[in-house]
């Protein structure tokens, strides 16, 4: 299950500079068990922010077919909404330690207008203004 965190064509991501590559993934996490998902969007954004808000809509689902790094293959299918930014969450600022992810993660807004060398997870952030496109999405990703 991801968050989709946007303030114009921002979107606030995470990284871990202690993975191997350089990339950058939406905040959210798993569902635990007997949690609805929209229980677990706000969840997931209160460990890693600190900060409660609400929740807009189910925006996308999202098929990721790919081989992690150790060579098993995955079929990853993900969940993701949208929420109303309160100011708080808009001012948080580059480089905000995670509250609660995998250790050494880190908070960024990337502007999806000057991105073309930044590693984004999934991609189709880039394609999609998820604050004024308010139809329902469906992406498959393949890794070939």
């Amino acid at each position: 299950m991801g968050v989709i965190i946007t303030n114009g064509r921002k979107i606030l991501m995470a990284h871990n500079p202690n993975e191997k590559r350089r990339f950058y993934y939406s905040v959210g996490g798993r569902v635990k068990f007997g949690e609805s998902l929209t229980e677990a969007v706000k969840r997931e954004l209160k460990e890693e922010t600190g900060i409660d808000c609400e929740v807009d809509r189910f925006a996308c689902l999202h098929e990721n077919f790919f081989t992690d790094d150790d060579g098993v293959p995955f079929h990853e299918i993900s969940c993701f909404f949208t929420v109303k930014p309160n100011e708080q969450l808009l001012r948080l600022a580059d480089g905000s330690l995670t509250d609660d992810g995998p250790g050494g993660e880190y908070l960024e807004w990337i502007d999806l207008d000057n991105s073309e060398d930044v590693t984004l997870y999934p991609d189709f952030f880039r394609t999609v203004d998820f604050e004024k496109d308010t139809a329902f999405r469906h992406f498959i990703s393949r890794d070939e």
